[in-house]
């Protein structure tokens, strides 16, 4: 008869794994490195998630938890308008580990998607769901490739001037055209209206 879990130990470990995965990745993740890093064995680990995949499935959601509450706090914190606010949590530096497993989570879900459908089917939704809720789809999506471009840009780069000025001009063109913000359509391009 297997042993029951204890929930309280399973979150722990969980949040460790959290913690060890931010600060070395997930794409070369194994279990016997990873459980002497967080003080277990690796069948400790199989008992409590039942697969490696498993576990990786419920890292990946608590990264996206960590990343949600990350800009909540931020908008509570300093309240701005919904993108700047998004940009000044994202881009931040002490944001750069955490991101940098967003951008490799991301691809790892985009090579299994079977496997991690639960990161993907929210990686874009929780965007337009919560920070950006208060613009129309169209102009948020264009606002989270923006954003998401730019912080790639930075974590690749370092270049904080040049990217910092990118997202300054991008809230400019927004504002100059803030009526996207509240149709369902952008104003028609030069070429459109010829």
């Amino acid at each position: 008869m297997a042993r029951p879990l204890d929930l309280k130990r399973r979150q722990e470990l969980l949040d460790r794994s959290v913690d060890y995965v931010v600060a070395n990745g997930i794409s070369d993740l194994s279990l016997r490195p990873l459980a002497a890093a967080i003080g277990t064995q690796a069948p400790v680990l199989l008992h409590h998630f039942s697969s490696k995949e498993q576990l990786v499935v419920e890292i990946l959601g608590c990264v996206r938890g960590r990343l949600r509450s990350l800009g909540r706090s931020a908008e509570a914190e300093k309240p701005r308008s919904g993108l700047g606010s998004v940009w000044a949590w994202v881009s931040h530096p002490d944001q750069g580990p955490l991101m940098r497993l967003f951008f490799e989570a991301y691809g790892l879900a985009l090579r299994h998607p079977d496997r991690y459908a639960d990161f993907i089917d929210h990686a874009i939704h929780d965007w337009l769901d919560e920070p950006l809720a208060a613009i129309d789809d169209v102009s948020a999506t264009l606002a989270i490739a923006t954003v998401t471009g730019l912080v790639l840009d930075l974590l690749t780069t370092g270049d904080r001037v040049r990217v910092e000025e990118a997202m300054e001009r991008f809230l400019l063109i927004l504002r100059a055209h803030a009526d996207w913000t509240t149709t369902q359509s952008p104003p028609p391009t030069k070429a459109a209206s010829r």
